[in-house]
Order: structure tokens, then C-alpha cells, then sequence
């Protein structure tokens, strides 16, 4: 994790918690000639709206103009991670058994990169899900030092 994102999230969490919600992702990218700070916030339910969002974005910039931890100029972002959340906590996979979800991983795993199906166990070092392939179901386990990328996904078979 950056330098900057550790920075971030040690202002943003107790902001976020205070406020009964709960810090999904933070992200520091360049676009173009800009800079954007971005932070996902969440309820527990899932159903975080724009004044929450408000809110956060208004506590946290005073707390960054407090403490200045980025040098550059940059726009924050305070939103939903949206139906396609990523999962990246031990919690947020725990949270998914049963969901649906997309994963890749960052060599092949069973002669495949990318996964998509239903989470249905979650271990310490491995994740189960079943996933359709045509018409075959079948179970893959991966284990979680290769996952580049999970997150929620929508399942439009359903």
C-alpha cells in the first residue's frame, strides 16, 4: 500500500466509523495531468447516499488541509463502490459467501485467469466458488495469494 493511501486511511477511518459507516477502498491515481483521491465509503446494509457521501468528503478534506499529506494538487472523491464493490478485507470475502462474484488471478488457475460464479466457501488461504462453464458447474478453488482482482459482480443469468 502507498505511502499516501497508508496517510489517507489513517485520517479517513475514524471520520468514516464515527460516523457509522464503513471505509471500502481508497485510491491515488494520475489521470491525464490530474490527480485524484478517491475514497468508496459503505453502510453495512449497503445503501450509503449522497449526504453520507457529503459528509465524509467534507470531514475528511478538513482533516487533510489539517494535516497535508499529499504535496500535489488533487481532487477528492468521496462515493459508492458501487454494485461491483472489490473485495480486498479477510471481512469483505466473508461477507460474499453465497454472493456472486468475479476473481483473476495472476497466473492460471485449472487453465483459467479469470472466474465468475458463486462464492461458496471462504478459508483462510482459499476461496471456493462454484462457477458455470457452457453447461458443466463446477468448483474451483483459488487460493488467495494469486487473486489480482475480486469483487462483486451481477449475475445476468439469473
Amino acid at each position: 500500500m502507498s505511502k499516501v493511501i497508508e496517510q489517507v486511511e489513517e485520517l479517513a477511518l475514524p471520520v468514516v466509523q464515527e460516523l457509522g459507516l464503513e471505509l471500502v477502498d481508497i485510491e491515488f491515481l494520475k489521470e491525464g495531468r490530474d490527480w485524484f483521491l478517491r475514497v468508496y465509503i459503505d453502510t453495512p446494509e449497503g445503501n450509503i447516499d449522497i449526504d453520507q457521501c457529503a459528509q465524509v468528503s467534507e470531514r475528511l478534506s478538513e482533516e487533510l488541509d489539517r494535516t497535508d499529506p499529499i504535496p500535489q494538487n488533487y481532487f477528492l472523491e468521496v462515493s459508492s463502490p458501487g454494485a461491483e464493490r472489490p473485495l480486498k478485507k479477510e471481512e469483505d470475502y466473508e461477507k460474499a459467501v453465497g454472493r456472486y462474484i468475479y476473481v483473476k488471478t495472476y497466473e492460471p488457475v485449472d487453465g483459467m485467469k479469470e472466474f465468475e460464479g458463486h462464492l461458496i466457501a471462504n478459508a483462510p488461504d482459499v476461496l471456493e466458488m462454484q462457477i458455470r462453464i457452457k453447461t458443466r458447474t463446477l468448483t474451483v478453488s483459488i487460493a488467495k495469494d494469486k487473486i489480482a482482482v475480486a469483487r462483486y459482480a451481477i449475475d445476468f443469468s439469473a
